[in-house]
């Protein structure tokens, strides 16, 4: 019984919790797109997220920021799911009616983390070919593609590439469930801080802002692997072929880190990280606004308000 009521409450946090993020990213898409732009066309000369996007669509078209949209909300959606409802039933079920602290947040979400990516890693490969295709780079190493949708874009790559190029960045991905970790824990840390005079329910400006700042913090301690982990999600990376066949290595990272690094120089490692933060701390916050209200609303709907609250 107590399994069915975790699972229950899990899986309203998940259904929250992935709605939240599609509507959050579907907003602030085309920050996105200049942010990916930047990471992988190293030649491109605009930094700024205003002048990446203008030559986006001077050059490619009105609709250009957008490209990639439906794939992206996909796998987020996949993938916010995934885990959020790791993150709470692990936790629900981690505790026990105990007291969270921030460590025990920090190792759920590393946990929920590795789930998460090892079944989702193939979505967001996908994902980020199909986001890129048809731009125009400044980098003439860059081959095009053509992929016809989401399922033709799995089969080309397995076809020419091999089953593990699916999992191309997962190495990375792995280091940077901390990413999403950090952000728990902060953003989690600062809800019971808010709520250190009794259980209730947070403001929409308080949770718009600790969920802005949570996901700054994390966004800046994990750039450079993110920028490592677009590289190989885009294919193109130039890393040696037996080492990227099957899960990224140590070695590929460290790579692609020093020749980034020495290329560009340690700033290099940070290029896009405006956009990024623009982006992902927007959408961050307005995700977990739209996740905290649609899942208050549904257990008020069921009678679990005040049970909800006490737990979380």
């Amino acid at each position: 019984m107590a399994a069915q009521v975790f699972s229950y409450d899990s899986l309203v946090h998940a259904v929250s919790g992935a709605v939240g993020s599609v509507t959050a990213m579907t907003v602030f898409f085309p920050l996105d797109s200049a942010r990916l732009r930047l990471q992988v066309d190293e030649n491109r000369k605009a930094r700024s997220t205003p002048a990446v996007l203008a030559e986006i669509i001077r050059e490619e078209g009105l609709l250009a920021p957008y490209r990639g949209w439906f794939p992206v909300i996909c796998s987020l959606c996949c993938s916010n799911f995934v885990y959020f409802y790791c993150f709470h039933y692990l936790k629900a079920s981690w505790l026990r009616g105990r007291q969270a602290a921030p460590s025990t947040d920090l190792l759920i979400g590393i946990a929920a983390g590795v789930v998460n990516v090892l079944v989702t890693t193939p979505l967001w490969v996908v994902n980020t070919r199909l986001k890129l295709q048809g731009s125009k780079f400044r980098n003439p190493d860059i081959r095009p593609t053509n992929y016809s949708g989401i399922l033709d874009a799995f089969v080309q790559i397995v076809h020419d590439e091999g089953l593990g190029a699916l999992w191309n960045g997962t190495f990375p991905s792995l280091l940077l469930v901390l990413n999403p970790a950090i952000q728990f824990m902060i953003y989690e840390g600062l809800k019971r801080q808010l709520r250190r005079g009794g259980p209730r329910e947070l403001s929409s400006v308080e949770v718009f802002l600790i969920g802005a700042v949570a996901k700054a913090v994390a966004t800046t301690a994990t750039y450079p692997l993110q920028t490592i982990q677009s590289i190989l999600r885009f294919g193109q990376s130039g890393a040696p072929t037996e080492r990227s066949k099957l899960l990224a290595s140590l070695q590929t990272v460290k790579c692609l880190l020093l020749n980034r690094a020495r290329k560009n120089g340690m700033l290099g490692l940070f290029k896009g990280l405006e956009a990024k933060l623009l982006q992902t701390v927007l959408t961050a916050a307005l995700m977990f606004l739209l996740y905290e209200k649609i899942a208050s609303c549904t257990f008020r709907a069921m009678g679990l308000s005040a049970q909800h609250l006490k737990r979380h």
